[in-house]
């Protein structure tokens, strides 16, 4: 049974879903050493990809995800930030902490600060630094390819419950920089993310909220300007395990924890078929689907199939495992799992440790997460490398 503090906190964000409209953001930000391509240069007609291969095995599946708002072109296709080997730091992200003091039914909410630790033994590094109007983290952290550029949803505060989303860099040693805020024009107070991706550039945020009234939305967002492209859907009430084509072209995604499919961020059209979403692979049984991550290639996808770590080719096909983990007791029905840029390292979080698994063997280690501020207190934190 999810503890008072999860109720109060998951209560908390459901209330603030009704509730009025947010300001938007205003200035433009940027990322050192995060490329961008120029705002007003339009891709090379010979730029744009060729449709997607359908699959030989069932053929593609269409999802209705109409497109909207003001970004004309979402792709993300500046140059990659590069890999750099083996991940050194990992990002900790952990949910505001609320307690009942006394006999009191009425939460007292605290918020945390993200943490940066070193990759091998999980110590703690440093908390990094808030921009102002954000009180502390909430539980969707984003990494690049680089193990140094992280995408994070802070918390507003309990006064007026939001998320809002920064950037920051991580120095050689680990040691954050300043926080950079990301425009952001959602019309609607932002309460709920299902799941955050930041583009192999730097330059594009995805990510996924439910709909007032059912069904779900995908944003781009470009986190200088602020401008955004949506894609609606009533078909699909969550969308998860978002992941960039490190070309920046196309996001996939998992589908009520039931389907992986991809959306061709290149095919805007403007009907209810305009931008192209195929499955790539259904869900068999009752085993559920979490999390999706692109090669580094781009050619295929890993994903978790309950607990079980598999590879598949983007145009579909036969999959092969990666990995069989043993999770440790109470551990979740699916696995929550980042990939670092090299594509051989993949990461998950259970209580206050970090595993770790070697893709090319399968070996999993484990570090204990040591935090700052009230190690030990809350949900698991979620993390990215």
């Amino acid at each position: 049974m999810p503890s008072r503090m999860s109720a109060a906190l998951a209560g908390l964000a459901l209330a603030v879903l009704a509730a009025g409209c947010a300001d938007p953001a205003a200035g433009r930000v940027s990322l050192v050493s995060a490329s961008q391509p120029p705002a007003s240069s339009p891709p090379s007609p010979t730029a744009v990809p060729q449709p997607p291969s359908p699959m030989a095995s069932s053929g593609p599946a269409r999802h209705p995800f109409p497109m909207a708002t003001s970004l004309a072109e979402p792709m993300a296709t500046g140059a990659p930030l590069a890999a750099t080997g083996p991940p050194r730091f990992f990002v900790s992200a952990r949910t505001p902490l609320a307690h009942f003091p006394g006999r009191s039914k009425t939460a007292v909410v605290t918020p945390v600060p993200p943490a940066v630790h070193d990759a091998g033994t999980g110590a703690f590094i440093a908390n990094i630094p808030l921009p102002p109007g954000i009180e502390g983290s909430s539980h969707r952290v984003a990494a690049a390819r680089d193990n140094r550029t992280f995408a994070i949803a802070g918390w507003t505060g309990q006064a007026k419950p939001g998320l809002r989303f920064f950037l920051v860099r991580l120095g050689e040693d680990g040691r954050p920089g300043k926080p950079v805020p990301v425009t952001q024009t959602d019309p609607d107070d932002l309460t709920l993310v299902h799941d955050l991706a930041l583009s192999a550039d730097g330059t594009r945020l995805a990510y996924a909220t439910p709909l007032i009234g059912g069904g779900v939305k995908i944003s781009v967002l470009d986190a200088a300007t602020g401008r955004r492209r949506d894609w609606r859907t009533a078909t699909h009430s969550m969308v998860g395990g978002l992941s960039w084509a490190p070309d920046g072209r196309s996001l996939a995604s998992v589908l009520d924890g039931r389907a992986i499919a991809v959306l061709d961020l290149a095919r805007l059209g403007d009907g209810p078929d305009g931008a192209a979403s195929r499955i790539v692979k259904n869900a068999t049984g009752a085993v559920p689907f979490e999390s999706v991550t692109h090669t580094p290639d781009g050619g295929a996808l890993i994903y978790a199939s309950g607990h079980t770590v598999e590879r598949v080719p983007v145009s579909g096909g036969p999959a092969r495992v990666l990995a069989r983990p043993e999770l440790p007791p109470g551990a979740s029905l699916s696995l929550r799992f980042c990939v670092d840029g090299t594509g051989e390292h993949l990461l998950y979080a259970h209580q206050w440790r970090a595993y770790q698994i070697g893709l090319d063997g399968g070996a999993v280690t484990s570090v204990p997460i040591t935090a700052g501020e009230r190690p030990g207190e809350g949900d698991s934190p979620r993390v990215a490398w």
